[in-house]
């Protein structure tokens, strides 16, 4: 018995080199760990036919194709990561700091390395406090590894990028669809919204507002769920320039928007606009705008726990905060505050944002096609604590300077849809929490 033991691991050994470890099958839905130089070369010679047809592909024609492929190949210019992982069915390249497309796409010649430090909140005033929430920390510092084995980390002066495919851009008609958000129109909401304006503001919200307000950004807490049923979001807005073409946004937050991030699970995102959501939007590192310096957390990456019904509330605190011609991104897990990265003001083009924002936007938003994703954890508002989503901790940055005092913010709700709400407490009232609100819903024929 022994011998035939000893025959059966020396075979293995001569035939596959090893037999210390199995190579287990990737969950269903994870990424195929493609090689970067194999991934860049297929971009190179693909074929509009090699797609036309697919099932889930809707690039429009051969020339939206073209216009798609030459967007990878220029944001890939120069580009040599030095390790890549899997998150659920996306690819992250970890990149030299230096060598991301946005260094190279707006000609900086010096990346700010040197952020303000964050800003903190005011005084809380009495009043009773939900519940403690937990505080998540990025996957990309729990020491874990992708189905393939790889450490799902980056170095020091590297960050880790999504990988911009074909395969995902194609589930959208044009390269200008897929930096939008997604389908239908899905602007700042008016004080209007609520119902569906017949001029194609078909996104639904539950959110609420303050407005004629000079800020340099603002900060909210954001507890995680995980809704169904198609896109799907929560988050803040920060706005200036009016309403029409000048309107300009940073935006950020989680959401659920599998055809853009390949996962059913909410993922960490940023926006900008800088034309009202036309020809100037983007995602994440999706275009070249957002200079990334933090090694981790990951754009488009999803987290290892979400909030259950009756159970633990999780969340993490995010914070954009103008400062000295940057609007810079602070997120906070489990541990202080981190820099991660930032927007130059000029990718404004002189507009509002560029010198400050006037009004301040927090809650939910969902995207057709009928019937409607479920909104935050898919229970309306008057449920509460460990049954509806909230954001907490909301306040306003009222000067451009290092560190700094929040305000907390004095909002007001705009009318949702039957099938979601929205309930706001004031920093008065809010305790521990400062200004707060339950939002959210089921979704539906809405």
């Amino acid at each position: 018995m022994r011998s035939l033991r000893f025959s059966a691991f020396a075979l293995c050994f001569l035939v596959l080199g090893s037999c210390t470890s199995v190579v287990r099958k990737p969950p269903p839905g994870t990424a195929d760990l493609v090689p970067f130089n194999t991934f860049l070369q297929g971009v190179r010679t693909a074929r509009y036919e090699d797609y036309a047809g697919r099932p889930g592909v809707k690039v429009r024609d051969q020339a939206a194709f073209e216009e798609m492929r030459g967007h990878v190949l220029k944001m890939y210019d120069g580009v040599q990561p030095v390790h890549t992982f899997v998150s659920d069915g996306a690819l992250f390249d970890c990149i030299a700091i230096a060598s991301q497309p946005a260094v190279r796409l707006l000609g900086l010649t010096r990346i700010e390395r040197q952020p303000p430090a964050s800003a903190v909140a005011g005084g809380y005033a009495a009043g009773r406090t939900p519940g403690d929430a937990k505080a998540i920390e990025s996957p990309l510092r729990l020491g874990l590894k992708d189905p393939y084995g790889n450490r799902m980390s980056c170095v020091t002066e590297t960050i880790p990028m999504a990988r911009i495919t074909l395969e995902t851009m194609t589930r959208f008609t044009t390269l200008d669809d897929s930096f939008s958000k997604g389908s239908g129109w899905g602007g700042l909401p008016s004080g209007r919204q609520g119902e569906i304006d017949p001029g194609g503001r078909d996104h639904l919200y539950a959110v609420a507002r303050q407005d004629d307000l000079t800020n340099f950004g603002g900060n909210s807490w954001l507890n995680l769920w995980t809704p169904t049923g198609g896109f799907t979001l929560s988050q803040q807005w920060y706005a200036g320039g009016g309403s029409g073409a000048g309107q300009q946004t940073v935006e950020g937050g989680w959401v659920v928007f599998k055809e853009k991030f390949n996962s059913d699970k909410p993922v960490l995102f940023i926006f900008y606009t800088a034309d009202n959501y036309g020809t100037q939007k983007c995602y994440n590192l999706l275009c070249g705008k957002f200079v990334q310096t933090s090694s981790h957390h990951y754009l488009g990456g999803s987290w290892a726990q979400y909030s259950v019904a009756g159970g633990t509330q999780w969340g993490f605190e995010m914070q954009w905060k103008l400062f000295r011609g940057n609007w810079w991104l602070f997120i906070r897990g489990a541990g202080d505050y981190e820099a991660i990265g930032y927007y130059p003001t000029s990718i404004f083009n002189n507009g509002q944002m560029a010198r400050n924002a006037t009004q301040i936007t927090y809650g939910g938003e969902t995207a057709p096609p009928k019937p409607y994703p479920q909104m935050g954890s898919g229970e309306h508002a008057s449920t509460g604590w460990q049954h509806a989503a909230f954001q907490k901790g909301i306040f306003y940055i009222p000067r451009d300077e290092d560190n700094g005092t929040g305000v907390w913010a004095s909002l007001t709700k705009l009318p949702p849809p039957s099938c979601y709400s929205i309930e706001i407490t004031p920093s008065s009232e809010g305790g521990s929490w400062g200004t707060y609100f339950y939002f959210g819903g089921p979704g539906g024929n809405c």
